[in-house]
């Protein structure tokens, strides 16, 4: 379904039909262990895992299996398709990234 990728950007895996886009860099490993944070990935992606073992408190959404969640992620990352997508909070707003590239 996915190919794991590396780039000098951050690591993710590019869901079918993407459209190219530069993925910023995840913030490492949370000291909160993620609460309140949200993963949107889906089961067997390298990179979900990487971020779901760093952020362990967060919420997982597999996207693959909930067409809802694809889309409301889909709106989050204006259309790019590559997963992980980690929400959290900051400051009173959300944050959004793409891709996950633990200790960078």
């Amino acid at each position: 379904m996915s190919d794991p990728e590396d780039s000098e950007n951050g690591s993710f895996c590019t869901l079918p039909q993407a459209r190219c886009a530069k993925a910023p860099e995840a913030d490492g490993e949370s000291p909160d262990g993620g609460l309140g944070a949200r993963i949107y990935g889906r089961e067997g992606c390298p990179h979900t895992r990487r971020a779901r073992n760093a952020l362990p408190r967060a919420r997982f959404i597999d996207v693959a299996a909930d067409p809802q969640a694809l889309e409301e992620m889909l709106t989050l990352t204006d259309g790019v398709r590559r997963i992980p997508v980690i929400v959290r909070e900051k400051s009173g707003r959300e944050e959004v990234s793409v891709g996950f590239r633990r200790g960078s």
